[in-house]
């Protein structure tokens, strides 16, 4: 069993910086692919970056390439997503979350375990 709790969200705008932490129990790092999801009002959830592995090798959805980072620091048992030059459509609200190593880490329905959401709002 993983638990998972997202914080860090808030208002910000256009051209700024935020990052959201998700905060681990258990050994999630070696165990599980780590991800960040999204969903904005009627929208589906969305993959935004993902991080598994040793090596951790890490993932990311082309509108945010460049702009994020995600990491993770296993002695805090923590996940990171560092978002800079944020935009108006990065509005939504952010999950993350943890699935099987050998998944697709970009599909949603691959992960077991989920954050309650932490909510970013950008204005232009």
């Amino acid at each position: 069993q993983v638990q998972l709790i997202d914080a860090g969200g808030g208002l910000v705008q256009a051209g700024g910086s935020l990052r959201l932490s998700c905060a681990a129990s258990g050994r999630t790092f070696s165990t599980y692919t780590m991800s960040w999801f999204r969903q904005a009002p009627g929208k589906d959830r969305e993959f935004v970056a993902a991080i598994r592995g040793s090596a951790g090798d890490t993932y990311y959805t082309n509108s945010v390439k460049g702009r994020f980072t995600i990491s993770g620091d296993n002695a805090k048992n923590t996940l990171y997503l560092q978002m800079n030059s944020l935009k108006p459509e990065d509005t939504a609200v952010y999950y993350c979350a943890a699935g099987p190593l050998g998944s697709d880490p970009t599909e949603p329905t691959e992960y077991a375990y989920w954050g309650q959401g932490t909510q970013v709002t950008v204005s232009s």
